[in-house]
């Protein structure tokens, strides 16, 4: 493990919960970002704004943090390009067939007690760990 911080990890996961539980408190709308992000391309009236903003939102944070805080995101990625299209293609493709991405059944549906979403974020890790496994172990690394 290169950096443990479980302050700030902390610190981190209870600003999440507190934006998600506020988002469903004061709106009665599930933070998952996938299902925002697709909802403004579904244009219902009077639903796009509130989407825009809290995306909008997320991106300036980390636009702010990043200028304060550049080392945070310092990273190396490994893999080709055509394989991030194609596993961002995977994510998009599975967030839809799952009705859902770990924001909103992870962060969101297991915080609610959700069977469902409990289900549903244990089949994403599951499948995340088979993926990894396959493409490191068996392919080695190649993709």
């Amino acid at each position: 493990m290169e950096s443990f911080t479980p302050i700030a990890s902390t610190l981190g996961g209870v600003l999440i919960g507190i934006a998600a539980a506020g988002l469903l408190m004061f709106h009665g709308r599930i933070a998952g970002i996938s299902g925002i992000a697709g909802g403004i391309f579904r244009r219902q009236e009077g639903d796009v704004a509130w989407r825009v903003m809290f995306l909008v939102g997320l991106f300036s944070a980390g636009v702010v943090w990043s200028y304060f805080r550049p080392m945070d995101y310092a990273f190396g990625i490994e893999r080709s390009t055509l394989a991030l299209v194609v596993a961002g293609l995977a994510v998009g493709v599975g967030t839809q067939l799952g009705s859902g991405c770990t924001s909103g059944h992870g962060v969101c549906g297991i915080g609610r007690l959700s069977k469902r979403s409990t289900v549903a974020t244990a089949t994403f890790m599951a499948t995340a760990a088979i993926t990894v496994f396959i493409v490191n172990e068996v392919l080695g690394g190649a993709i």
